[in-house]
């Protein structure tokens, strides 16, 4: 028979919970605050449930009544320069760090609501309300909310999408060597999700401070955590990536904020991450004022067991127990903390002179219209001053350079002369600079600055994303393909893309993604996508694709300077090719927004980029047509050069887009739409296009040339051109 012997997990796991001496010795002046921000926040929330019911709410609101315990308990302790956090039911969150912020973390209970903690009630309510007042101009609203200089990174409505994030934020603190902590937070229903998952083994790995902290509240809307997984101790996930664990009853604040302080000694002394799992229970509905009984999913005994052990009650109980207070001193906290919630709604409703008896949105506190796409970018005021250079017209002494060096060659000069650059992605530290050498050398000179990842696509382009909103970084992820955007598409898309406008508009997000196009290369279906339509046709993004080595070394240059996540695209067709760059000036940046004219013609426009510049070169001598090839280069719609392209099509009166990929996922389709909108007065014809198939490119090489277009292809789509000229050509 087969010996067997227990294993045991690498780091603890206990179960925490008060007794009467823990509340003796506890701080009169911790639990008189803990009291008030519980106050201050159920008032709220029962202030932002009225207006719902009166529908002045437009959306949805997530009432953490019932949970407060947890917030309170967890953040009470915390300082400004920690940070949270938190998902779309994160009122509770945000309004206990901000209220620390502003007092300091410290409540008077005979005076509790402050002109400052007046302002911060006011503005979040504002925000939920969606005025311009609000933390984020309006943009957030009950699930978005955010405000950087409390340490509040941001709520999120999809679940589990802010870990990420928060462990960017982790590993700046930990880079600037602070010894700050960042806490997120979740649900049960995001112990399950791949981010969150991802993010717990990478920050272990890497040792960060963050604490993971799962409020279960037993329900995923209406499933029950019994029916979403086989272990309902949810603090055990920590147990498999060798994070400390803690469980405690997150309707006692006390026993939380004392789990929060073991866990803090541990992040703050640089030992790594930790969980802790509060079982909390929201008294409402998913949404809305209604209980979870009015839907059938949870009966109204077990809603009230838990309304008896409600968080507000226990301290209060507790404090009158030790004499710290009195029934008349809670009710006057309760009084006080309704009051200044009213006050709050007050300030922005009026009567409505419509219907007797309502009220309405003042409305000069609406945000006005022409701020709808204020902030989807920023204005590249940071480029004003650049040293710019067009290569190709440059007089200057060059040198032979291949590709893939010149990738290698500025990502280095710009780490040498910015430290601020940290470049992150799978494989990037070895095999001499990555599977394709465009990181050679530099994890040797720049050790702690090259980060080789996980196999964790959510997890590390996440993390890039918080490292760019801390505004000390600028982060530099690789995909080795980008077809594994889609693995981590809502980190690349619903995080990173929309964090500018989403949050109001004003956070900076300085990052770079690299990646290639590795069609022709054999790797079939799910490694060779050209991204360049999904990413124009995304808020948020700008696209640069480079067709020469000098191009790439300025379009890197200015991607580098620019505030707002930039898609750096290359291909792997181009990596061997030579070509002239400045012999000793890797500083210059291409003159952004600029197309350039590589060939200059009257017949026809062509517009493409990457290596289908030089495949448009040799079809245009192979048809005889005197077609003017553009490459674009800038090719997000903010960055397009519209100037250029039109004073072609104002010549050629006719149009050529031409790509290699599949038709689907088109870059042309919506650039086709653009120029018909734009130019259909100049056009001869229809917008003629040159793409791939339909079909995603196969291993078979015949198969694989048949999906995607080339050469034959272009000249094809010139002959056709042609065919429209009517004589006049």
């Amino acid at each position: 028979m087969a010996d067997h012997a227990n294993l045991l997990p690498a780091q603890s796991w206990v179960e925490l919970r008060t007794t009467p001496e823990d509340w003796k010795a506890a701080d009169p002046a911790l639990l008189a605050t803990m009291l008030g921000q519980l106050h201050l926040i159920r008032a709220f929330e029962e202030a932002a449930l009225e207006l719902a019911g009166e529908s002045l709410v437009h959306g949805p609101v997530h009432s953490s009544i019932g949970q407060e315990g947890g917030a309170v308990g967890s953040i009470v302790g915390l300082v400004t320069a920690d940070a949270i956090n938190g998902s779309h039911r994160g009122h509770h969150q945000f309004l206990a760090k901000v209220i620390n912020h502003v007092s300091g973390g410290k409540l008077d209970l005979k005076n509790l609501v402050t002109a400052d903690l007046q302002v911060v009630l006011q503005r979040t309510l504002a925000e939920i309300l969606g005025l311009a007042q609000g933390y984020c101009s309006g943009r957030g609203g009950s699930m978005h909310l955010q405000y950087f200089e409390a340490g509040a990174l941001g709520t999120n409505a999809i679940v589990g999408g802010g870990v990420p994030l928060a462990a960017g934020n982790a590993w700046a603190q930990k880079r600037a060597g602070t010894d700050n902590v960042t806490v997120s937070y979740f649900g049960d229903g995001a112990v399950n999700i791949g981010s969150v998952l991802e993010s717990m083994n990478l920050a272990s790995a890497w040792k960060l401070p963050l604490c993971f902290f799962i409020e279960n509240n037993l329900y995923a809307v209406s499933t029950h955590v019994n029916e979403a997984t086989g272990e309902t101790r949810l603090s055990g996930r920590g147990l498999g990536f060798a994070i400390p664990s803690w469980r405690v009853d997150g309707m006692d604040p006390l026993a939380v904020h004392l789990a929060m302080k073991e866990a803090e000694a541990f992040m703050r002394t640089g030992q790594g991450p930790a969980v802790i799992e509060a079982e909390v229970y929201r008294y409402f509905h998913q949404s809305g004022a209604f209980p979870g009984s009015a839907f059938g999913y949870r009966t109204k005994e077990e809603e009230a067991q838990w309304r008896e052990r409600d968080p507000l009650l226990r301290v209060a109980n507790e404090m009158i127990a030790l004499g710290l207070i009195d029934q008349a001193g809670v009710d006057s906290v309760r009084e006080q903390a309704v009051a200044a919630n009213k006050l709050a709604i007050a300030a922005l409703t009026e009567p409505n002179p419509d219907i007797a008896g309502k009220r309405r949105i003042r409305p000069e506190l609406w945000p006005a219209v022409d701020f709808v796409n204020a902030g989807v970018r920023g204005d590249a005021s940071e480029l004003s001053g650049a040293r710019t250079l067009e290569p190709t017209a440059n007089s200057g002494v060059t040198k032979t350079s291949k590709f893939v060096d010149a990738i290698a060659a500025v990502l280095d000069r710009r780490m040498e002369t910015d430290d601020r650059i940290i470049i992150l992605g799978e494989d990037i530290h070895r095999l001499n600079g990555g599977t394709n050498g465009a990181t050679k050398g530099l994890s040797k000179k720049y050790p702690d600055r090259i980060l080789g990842t996980p196999i964790s696509e959510n997890a590390f382009v996440g993390l890039g994303g918080g490292m760019a909103l801390d505004g000390r970084y600028r982060p530099v992820v690789e995909f080795m393909y980008p077809d594994f955007m889609w693995v981590a598409a809502d980190q690349v898309f619903n995080q990173i893309g929309k964090a500018r406008h989403m949050f109001g508009g004003k956070n900076s997000v300085p990052l770079v993604l690299r990646t290639k196009v590795a069609m022709g290369s054999g790797y079939g279906s799910q490694h060779l996508m050209d991204p360049a339509g999904i990413f124009a046709t995304s808020p948020g993004w700008r696209i640069v694709a480079a067709s020469t080595p000098a191009d790439y070394i300025g379009l890197m240059n200015a991607a580098l300077t620019l505030n707002d996540p930039v898609l750096v695209l290359e291909h792997v067709d181009l990596y061997g090719d030579m070509g002239e760059i400045p012999e000793e000036d890797l500083d210059y940046q291409i003159p952004f927004g600029k197309a350039n004219i590589r060939r200059a013609g009257n017949d026809v426009t062509v517009l493409t980029y990457l290596s289908m510049v030089k495949h448009s070169l040799t079809a245009v001598e192979q048809s005889g047509i005197d077609a003017e090839v553009i490459d674009l280069r800038w090719l997000d719609r903010a960055s397009f050069d519209w100037e250029t392209v039109e004073a072609s099509i104002r010549k050629t009166n006719n149009v050529l887009i031409v790509e290699q990929g599949a038709r689907g996922t088109s870059y042309g389709g919506w650039l086709a739409d653009e120029i018909q909108r734009r130019f259909f007065d100049w056009l001869d014809q229809p917008v003629q296009r040159v793409t791939g198939g339909e079909a995603s490119p196969s291993i078979s090489k015949v198969l694989e040339r048949a999906a995607i277009a080339g050469v034959e292809e272009i000249v094809a789509g010139l002959e056709e051109v042609r065919k429209g000229f009517g004589g006049t050509k």
